[in-house]
């Protein structure tokens, strides 16, 4: 399948650059997946759609301010370094700016000391293997002189770090943040529960490869990002019991999506307490085992995100979804407008 068939046209002012003063202002499109039908509302009415006995399904991860500035020892030349994944114990995959410039016992100081590291290994595209010295804890030391990995097309600084956290973020460990979560406040949520939906959390830590384009023409040559989940024990029982008893299980987001359908796949349709690595790719021709519709918000063209929506609503229906949120100028991205689709 052509990567092509999931272009559209995007002009660039409709790319959100900061949030909303209200997280649940937001507009949001609903697409009947089974016919295409559109409505257009308010985030904050969404509960509008769920049924008592319904299951919303949220990823609880947490972004870590990731993105270092430092120093060469050596040298003083500036070097900025994104941390990716957790290998073991101080030693993190990340990726460095200029990468030609840090080689392998190269030594970069942070906030005038307070934290170092070595270079332990090298990788390609910027790729590195950096094993961190400091004092204390390093979560902490992470707070103090990281900053936020905004992703490549928000240009503006962001004036509330926690504005690219969902309310619920609890787990660290994400590269980015799952940010169709992000529409959602604690009213809302406790709106949502009084009608008797259910709520329950799965963590995925998005990695950078999120917003890695597909450069491959056809969709079977791409490969995707490995990224770490866990279900709970509780969350798999009550998935499972929503479940028998006819409740819908809304994912909210790409990210709990790609989760609770790792999990069903490899268990006969059913939910088990896991944790793992998941590189599942969902197009269209997927059959989906876990999830009856989806929260999620407008993604980049050719990108694995729009297909996985086309493969839950069908392309062509999520192409005239995303032509009609251009034509009515919908807010894009991850700082943009949200689409719900039943």
């Amino acid at each position: 399948m052509k990567v092509d068939l999931f272009d559209f046209h995007l002009p660039e002012e409709l790319i959100a650059q900061v949030p909303l003063a209200n997280r649940s202002e937001s507009r949001l499109m609903v697409l009947d997946k089974k016919t295409g039908e559109l409505q257009h509302d308010i985030f904050k009415n969404i509960l509008e759609y769920f049924r008592p006995g319904d299951c919303l399904v949220l990823n609880d991860t947490r972004v870590l301010p990731a993105r270092l500035f430092g120093i060469k020892e050596d040298t003083g030349a500036k070097i900025e370094v994104l941390l990716l994944k957790q290998v073991e114990g101080d030693k993190w995959e990340t990726l460095v700016k200029p990468g030609k410039r840090v080689k392998k016992g190269t030594k970069i100081v942070f906030g005038d000391g307070l934290l170092t590291a070595v270079c332990t290994g090298e990788s390609d595209h910027g790729g590195r293997e950096l094993e961190f010295s400091y004092e204390g804890i390093f979560y902490e030391v992470l707070d103090e002189l990281g900053e936020m990995p905004l992703p490549p097309y928000i240009k503006e600084q962001l004036d509330d770090q926690d504005r690219y956290q969902t309310v619920y973020a609890k787990e660290r460990g994400s590269a980015a943040a799952p940010t169709a979560g992000l529409h959602f406040t604690e009213d809302l949520l406790e709106e949502i529960k009084a009608k008797g939906v259910h709520i329950t959390f799965i963590t995925l830590h998005v990695g950078l490869g999120t917003f890695r384009p597909v450069s491959a023409d056809t969709i079977e040559d791409h490969e995707m990002h490995a990224e770490f989940y866990i279900m709970s024990e509780g969350t798999a029982r009550l998935l499972n019991e929503v479940r028998e008893q006819g409740g819908r299980i809304i994912s909210v987001g790409t990210t709990s999506t790609r989760t609770l359908e790792t999990i069903a796949s490899a268990n006969d349709g059913k939910f088990v307490a896991s944790s793992g690595w998941t590189e599942i790719f969902i197009f269209p021709g997927y059959e989906f085992k876990a999830i009856d519709g989806m929260i999620t918000n407008f993604h980049l063209p050719k990108s694995t995100l729009i297909m996985l929506v086309s493969a839950l609503a069908g392309r062509e229906h999520v192409l005239n979804a995303y032509n009609t949120a251009v034509k009515e100028k919908y807010r894009f991205f991850s700082f943009g407008d949200a689409m719900l689709i039943l």
